[in-house]
């Protein structure tokens, strides 16, 4: 039996008085999965966005076995999803994904998931989280992938604002776990999975119990100490603005073909990524958080050593096939320098850490795409900490919102 309405499609089999999700056939290969709804011990799985990581995520979670929703909040991005009858992905995962159910609507979404795999751009955290509230049930795990810098802090904000009822686990990740690109309709592309991603809950005495759900699908999400560590070794905040901008007239010039981080990352761009770098981890520092260096990540997420910055980067098979942005309009910049960069060079300011470079590369952005970000970015108040001590600050992350007041 198939089931269509509006907004959304199932794909589900009738035995007996039993409904359950299948995988159907795809390019010759039969591949049939057991009854993943009626699986206690598997949780299910929300995935909220379908840009490059939710699909993504989503066609990796059911080739696994597992029950995913897919929700985007335009039904137009979707639509070519329901059209094939689910995900063709290729690359580090191949195979035909069916999903269990694709739709626009929040409620629907939310209703069966266990882990809700948040999954899109920084910039519409905010608004996830507002359109996420009414529909929460106790129980739930929502995981930010990835977080950036404070959107844990973000939704715990919003939650508070709108006094959510139900008891959530609020999480983020440090990154997100795939490096992938959609590259078609229906289509996509992981070029590689990390090794390993930190993941911190909000408060962190939760982490553990959160992953103990999330580790079923995702072995690799292992636990950071709290959302500041998390937060601050937001490596998006590193690799994305300053290539990006130190690669302005070879974007515009080429449209994005040439390689991003091997081609766009010269021995020069990487001496200013280094200075970004040092800046991000002083104000680690000056909230007692002991944030690891780029090089440290890309040993950590892909294996990837080298004596400098350029080398290790250069040493990452993970990069190779990933294109620069096709045009200046990118979220490397409209997502990374609001969410990344403008939250760090706020907390430096708080803290009295100077962020000399990072607040040149805030400038050029808002330069280049006439926004002034310091007005539309994270700040200390908006995160919900002004007026709050390095200790208060320390206690919200470590045992919750209600501790500090």
């Amino acid at each position: 039996m198939e089931e269509k309405q509006a907004g959304r499609q199932e794909w589900v089999r009738a035995e007996g008085n039993t409904a359950t999700s299948v995988h159907l056939e795809s390019k010759g290969a039969k591949t049939v999965m057991p009854d993943r709804n009626g699986d206690r011990n598997l949780p299910r799985f929300a995935v909220l966005g379908a840009g490059h990581g939710g699909v993504a995520m989503a066609a990796d979670l059911s080739l696994r076995g597992f029950s995913v929703s897919l929700y985007n909040r335009t039904q137009e991005r979707i639509d070519p999803i329901i059209a094939r009858g689910g995900i063709e992905v290729d690359g580090e995962v191949r195979g035909f994904a069916h999903l269990d159910l694709v739709t626009s609507h929040m409620d629907e979404a939310l209703a069966a998931a266990d882990v809700v795999m948040v999954v899109v751009p920084a910039f519409a955290h905010e608004w996830m989280a507002r359109e996420c509230a009414p529909h929460l049930r106790d129980g739930q795990i929502v995981l930010l992938n990835p977080g950036r810098t404070g959107g844990a802090l973000v939704f715990d904000n919003i939650f508070h604002q709108k006094k959510v009822q139900a008891e959530v686990i609020i999480a983020e990740a440090e990154t997100l776990l795939f490096a992938s690109r959609n590259v078609g309709p229906g289509q996509s592309k992981v070029f590689r999975i990390k090794n390993a991603v930190p993941v911190a809950a909000l408060p962190a005495t939760r982490t553990r119990e959160a992953l103990q759900q999330i580790n079923a699908a995702y072995p690799q999400f292992i636990p950071a100490a709290n959302v500041l560590k998390t937060s601050l070794d937001n490596m998006g905040a590193i690799f994305h603005p300053a290539i990006t901008l130190l690669n302005t007239g070879w974007i515009e010039a080429r449209m994005g073909e040439f390689e991003y981080y091997l081609e766009g990352v010269t021995p020069a761009v990487a001496r200013v990524l280094e200075a970004v770098d040092a800046e991000r981890m002083a104000v680690a520092r000056a909230l007692e958080v002991r944030a690891i260096s780029a090089r440290e990540w890309l040993e950590m997420a892909y294996g990837a050593v080298g004596d400098t910055l350029h080398e290790a980067m250069h040493n990452n098979d993970g990069y190779s096939g990933i294109k620069a942005p096709p045009n200046m309009k990118t979220r490397y910049l409209s997502e990374d320098i609001p969410a990344s960069l403008v939250p760090i060079s706020s907390l430096g300011d708080y803290l009295g850490v100077p962020t000399f470079t990072i607040k040149t590369i805030i400038h050029l952005a808002s330069t280049i795409h006439g926004v002034d970000y310091w007005k539309i970015g994270r700040t200390v108040k908006t995160l919900g900490l002004d007026g709050f001590s390095v200790a208060q600050v320390r206690k919200l992350v470590e045992e919750g919102r209600k501790a500090v007041h």
